[in-house]
């Protein structure tokens, strides 16, 4: 039976590191089964109840929010290679479990957004309205580019910003709001024929746009944006030039953990985590600090504290409007971008600091180059 609360929402997500994830819910299969064995067995496994979620509190209204997180059990290699009937046959599947929770609108995170036609179906079979969270993702990503850019002493009205998977959903609205804040703009994805349409919603801003297919275009770029949908990291360390800032959305991520271990002079942000309003309790460690959630959830969340239970965001075009207004939403319930992090570890002053003082070493040589 439901529960009988105000407002309450559900949010779907899935592993995606295979084995650490999985060993989050099931320690043992966590660790004695393969990658290959997960991708395999998961096929067959319902959806998964994972935790109840409490203390969630708008900071305008006072209004207390309870929801839950499920567990879809594809892997991003799984669902990438079944055919999509049968993915949105589990999604729906865990939207039911959501609907005999209690819950009045269902967000899906991460792959579950992305399958198909960007929760269209979904939502067409299911009770409860739908987000996929995308509209709040594009609002944080915009706005961690600028605090980056803020941090590193770059000039944003002068920056060469990159928008990496700029022809994907999250990816053309993030380069539209870009393109009136940057001096230069780089579009790049894997169709000519896609590229060319962002670049004209793009023209006529104050940025000079340009189009590409290959991922050496970023070399140029001070800010790079990177959210494709790949199943495989696309951002090497040769990609980047000394004091570039790169915000990956992408889950899995786009950056090479090379880039880490190879280029100290370079900075790897984590986009899409914000900071919960209230004193938020997951009843499960997803990989973030305390009280922070992703941004995609954090929009499902939001719309519930205000009461709008509507499907939100689905299919594949977001407005610029959508993005300002769920901005304005979770601005007005308290959710805030929360400190950076780089692959999964938090960034202090020291080590941004650190960044900006070997770039500037890094560029003597680069200069010369």
């Amino acid at each position: 039976m439901g529960l009988l609360v105000d407002d309450t929402f559900a949010f779907i997500i899935h592993p995606i590191q295979i084995k650490k994830d999985v060993a989050r819910k099931y320690p043992l299969l966590g660790k004695l089964l393969t990658e290959p064995q997960i991708n395999f067995f998961s096929r067959f496994f319902p959806p998964v109840y994972l935790s109840q979620i409490e203390g969630i509190r708008s900071i305008s209204t006072g209004r207390e929010l309870k929801g839950w997180l499920i567990a879809a059990p594809y892997t991003p290699p799984t669902m990438m290679s079944l055919p999509v009937n049968m993915v949105y046959d589990k999604i729906v599947a865990c939207g039911h479990m959501a609907e005999q929770l209690g819950a009045k609108i269902l967000g899906l995170g991460a792959y579950t957004s992305v399958v198909g036609d960007a929760g269209k179906t979904i939502a067409d079979r299911l009770e409860i309205p739908v987000t996929t969270g995308d509209s709040y993702t594009v609002t944080m990503a915009v706005e961690a580019i600028r605090e980056a850019a803020r941090v590193m002493d770059i000039d944003l009205r002068a920056a060469t910003i990159a928008v990496v998977g700029a022809t994907g959903t999250i990816g053309k609205t993030c380069a539209e709001m870009l393109a009136g804040e940057s001096a230069k703009l780089i579009l790049v994805g894997r169709r000519s024929d896609a590229l060319d349409s962002v670049r004209e919603l793009c023209a006529g801003k104050a940025a000079d746009v340009t189009v590409s297919t290959q991922m050496s275009a970023i070399y140029d770029a001070d800010l790079i944006l990177t959210v494709t949908s790949a199943v495989h990291e696309v951002i090497e360390p040769k990609h980047l030039k000394p004091g570039a800032v790169v915000c990956d959305v992408a889950r899995p991520r786009d950056v090479s953990k090379r880039v880490a271990a190879e280029r100290d002079d370079v900075l790897v942000i984590e986009g899409g985590m914000v900071e919960v309003p209230g004193q938020p309790d997951f009843h499960f460690d997803f990989g973030f600090p305390p009280r922070h959630a992703y941004a995609c959830m954090a929009e499902t969340m939001a719309l519930a504290l205000e009461g709008r239970y509507e499907d939100y965001t689905i299919g594949k075009e977001i407005s610029v409007a959508q993005a300002l207004e769920i901005g304005n939403i979770a601005d007005r319930h308290g959710f805030r971008l929360s400190g950076f992090r780089s692959f999964e570890q938090p960034v202090t002053d020291a080590q941004i600091a650190a960044v900006r003082e070997r770039a500037a070493q890094s560029r003597k040589v680069w200069m010369k180059a």
